[in-house]
């Protein structure tokens, strides 16, 4: 294997990558997702990286998300004719520079649409023409961790082709960590980018009352108001069954995301009773059982109501006011309006919301630009007026400096009448 001084240059300003290959989906529990070659047959090295995440634990979606990475992945390796068992650090650096550089590629609904525009009323940008700074962190963690697998198993090659950085290689990250102070940022894979850190959207009050007044059904209505009430993540509550609604107590029971831990939350007396006319709507066709999913499609057949259904209603209603407000964004505006509230401590916010660490909750200790920049503005506006109030004219001031006395003043102008 040629060494770091000594590699090939490749031409990538000529390389054309087809979309050969998909990610598919099945109705076997056991194989929830295949990725198939551009033969459309199954790609046995990542089939059996998936039974591996199947059998640590990890969701369907989780799954999807590594196959998707290892698509681009492999993609790239037929596209340069390299067998993924004989991809060397050259290969892995010319596709972190590509991934980095190269167009993603754009459906025919959103062709149209501009992208890295920021949107005059939320100052969120839409997504930009090439692959984000976290999709690429995810992609150089995902395709290390495929080939660290095989190099246990001895079915790929002896050497990963996406190294630690330099100062890793004896290592793991955090190794030395202090658990009574917060995690540093450690880089761990050597093409693995920066990334910044970003501070939580969260939707104002008043924007968030033209939004609820957009939506079409109690059904979407519920739905709103347990996601800003909860800091729910959107697939927790979807996943939601009838048994694990109590309105006597006031809480819904959900699974966490990472976890998987069963939790009950809290969640506001608007948001039960926006369900309950939900529930009162519903057909006799609805099974309404205990095991029964709590939201279905309101048109047809009723189907349990899935992720992109639920994001689409909610893209309805931010069309309506030229908003791009997502659904996690509810998450972040739960947070806000919790870690604000000075009567309720930090480390409660932190269960509700199920962070890991209370360092992530603090981060919506943060004030929000928009009210930072009104701060400012307020601000300024206290320094012009203490200003002009400086330069408002006193009461009359004698040449020696000192004030006549009223009494004396009084004395000479009745004498001068006289």
């Amino acid at each position: 294997m040629a060494g770091d001084e000594d590699v090939a240059q490749r031409d990538l300003m000529t390389l054309v990558v087809d979309d050969a290959g998909s990610v598919v989906a099945t109705e076997v529990i056991w194989e929830p997702y295949r990725l198939l070659g551009a033969d459309g047959e199954v790609v046995t090295a990542v089939a059996g990286y998936l039974q591996e995440l199947q059998a640590s634990g990890r969701s369907p979606a989780t799954q999807r998300s590594y196959a998707l990475d290892l698509l681009r992945w492999f993609r790239f390796l037929w596209a340069v004719g390299v067998p993924w068992a004989q991809a060397t650090r050259c290969e892995a650096r010319d596709f972190c520079r590509w991934l980095a550089l190269v167009d993603k590629p754009r459906r025919s609904v959103a062709a149209n649409r501009p992208t890295g525009v920021v949107n005059p009323v939320t100052g969120k940008r839409s997504p930009a023409g090439k692959y984000a700074p976290s999709t690429l962190a995810h992609s150089e963690t995902v395709l290390r961790s495929f080939y660290a697998f095989h190099l246990e198993a001895g079915t790929g090659p002896i050497v990963n082709p996406f190294p630690l950085v330099r100062e890793r290689a004896g290592g793991r990250a955090h190794a030395h960590h202090n658990p009574l102070e917060p995690f540093g940022h450690e880089r761990v894979g050597r093409y693995r980018p920066r990334l910044a850190q970003r501070v939580p959207r969260r939707i104002p009050d008043e924007r968030f009352n033209q939004i609820f007044a957009q939506l079409r059904s109690d059904r979407d209505r519920a739905l709103v108001a347990f996601w800003v009430s909860t800091g729910a993540r959107a697939a927790e509550l979807l996943g939601v069954r009838g048994g694990d609604v109590d309105p006597g107590q006031q809480l819904i029971t959900v699974v966490r995301k990472g976890s998987r831990a069963v939790q009950a939350l809290p969640a506001s007396v608007d948001a039960f009773v926006w369900l309950r006319l939900y529930q009162c709507s519903l057909g006799s066709s609805v099974p309404v059982g205990a095991d029964d999913p709590l939201w279905w499609t309101s048109r047809g057949t009723p189907r349990p109501l899935t992720y992109h259904a639920a994001r689409a209603m909610f893209m309805r209603a931010n069309e309506a006011l030229g908003a791009n407000w997502s659904l996690h964004d509810l998450r972040h505006t739960a947070a806000y309006r919790m870690a604000r509230d000075p009567l309720l401590p930090l480390c409660d916010v932190q269960w509700v919301l199920g962070h890991a660490h209370l360092s992530t909750t603090q981060v919506y200790l943060t004030p929000a630009p928009s009210e930072v920049i009104a701060e400012v503005m307020a601000h300024h506006r206290r320094l012009v007026e203490e200003a002009q109030a400086r330069r408002q004219p006193g009461p009359p001031v004698a040449p020696g400096g000192g004030q006549y006395r009223p009494e004396s003043l009084a004395a000479l102008f009745e004498r001068t009448a006289r």
